[in-house]
């Protein structure tokens, strides 16, 4: 094989980019000259990764708001597989996450003869149980971030490797709660209150001021409080805006991105479903999860629901480790009741601390190695 790789990668959306990033640089290493495009963020281009389209261009979930955008990204994939079998045709090809978009690349790629890898297998184990079709017809291998996948897979006939979950080796096992609040200009001596209503435009919409809503009630009950708000840059008129509209300006210090940073300073995170929710167990914290979304959304995406547990935390556990509002549940004072009976109870937090460990050494695996190995095999073939 050529020493300089052809690798075409799609991540879609910030928590598919910074796992896109986290691969790449394992890549890398085994491929020094290894040549990288598609569609990317910040963390995938800080590893020389040529972004023909920038993830959030993909951020979009809900089945009504994939419809709103639906021409758009349609005509972005079926001119990204027309780029890469007529022009820049790679070695391999790798979807990061975002299945609706990618496991259809992937097949018509694949039918091409490129070779396709998907990183992070879709959630058939939680909702959707249909779509492992998809993945065996698009994908020639899998990356599964969860130990009990791989073997999930191969009942249904498809080659899987186990590779740990990469943010379990990027975040550390015992992280440095001072250092962080002190990085940020938080007070050492006042508990932290983290607001993350997501990164997605939808998020910010049906959460942005849920949140802070719930975060307001917080305040006024609790005038030692402290509040970060990691925003990225695309959001950041509107998360101030929602800010001042909730009064919190001079109580809320919103961020520029460094969602890492606002974990390892707080004590509570009120947080939206999704992958930092598994941050945010890396980080041991204590959690509120909730989610909103378009009404028709909720209606179609509940019905597909295998398990009773939406957070990451709760299914990797198999039980309501943390709190869930979702829907007409999520309500500013259940947030802020929930984020105060964190707050008030040192020992349930000790207890959850000790279960997040457990799960962080399960996950922590040398994943850029094993990935590369895995691409490296299906290469050799």
């Amino acid at each position: 094989m050529s020493p300089s790789v052809r690798i075409a990668l799609v991540a879609g959306e910030t928590s598919g980019d910074l796992l896109g990033g986290l691969l790449l640089g394992g890549l890398r290493q085994r491929w020094p000259d290894l040549q990288a495009f598609g569609i990317g963020g910040p963390h995938l281009q800080a590893q020389g990764f040529d972004a023909w389209w920038p993830s959030d261009k993909l951020a979009v979930r809900g089945y009504v708001e994939v419809l709103r955008h639906y021409r758009e990204i349609v005509g972005i994939r079926r001119e990204l597989q027309q780029r890469l079998l007529q022009g820049q045709r790679p070695d391999v090809f790798v979807g990061v996450d975002a299945p609706d978009f990618n496991l259809d690349l992937e097949a018509g790629l694949r039918e091409q003869g490129v070779r396709t890898v998907h990183f992070v297998c879709p959630s058939i184990w939680a909702w959707r149980p249909e779509r492992v079709e998809k993945i065996r017809r698009s994908a020639d291998h899998v990356l599964c971030i969860f130990p009990f996948e791989p073997e999930l897979l191969a009942q249904h006939g498809i080659g899987a490797t186990y590779v740990g979950h990469p943010l379990a080796n990027v975040i550390p096992l015992v992280p440095d709660r001072a250092a962080a609040r002190a990085a940020l200009g938080l007070r050492a001596d006042a508990p932290v209150v983290a607001i993350l209503p997501g990164s997605r435009a939808s998020e910010i919409q049906y959460l942005g001021e849920l949140f802070l809503s719930a975060a307001s009630l917080l305040a006024r009950q609790r005038l030692d409080l402290q509040f970060v708000l990691p925003a990225v840059p695309a959001h950041r008129a509107r998360i101030d805006a929602l800010v001042a509209k909730a009064g919190l300006c001079d109580r809320l210090t919103v961020l520029a991105g460094q969602s890492h940073a606002a974990l390892a300073a707080c004590d509570v995170t009120l947080i939206a479903s999704g992958t930092a929710t598994l941050e945010a167990a890396l980080f041991k914290r204590p959690m509120v999860i909730a989610y909103n979304m378009n009404w028709l959304s909720w209606q179609i995406m509940r019905r597909k629901q295998l398990q009773p547990w939406v957070g990451l935390p709760n299914i990797l556990s198999g039980y309501f480790v943390v709190p869930e509002f979702l829907q007409d549940r999520a309500r500013p004072q259940a947030l802020a009741q929930a984020v105060t009976d964190w707050l008030d109870d040192p020992a349930r937090c000790a207890e959850l601390q000790a279960r997040f460990t457990d799960l962080h050494h399960t996950l922590r695996r040398d994943t850029a190695m094993l990935a590369t190995h895995a691409i490296e095999e299906l290469l050799a073939r």
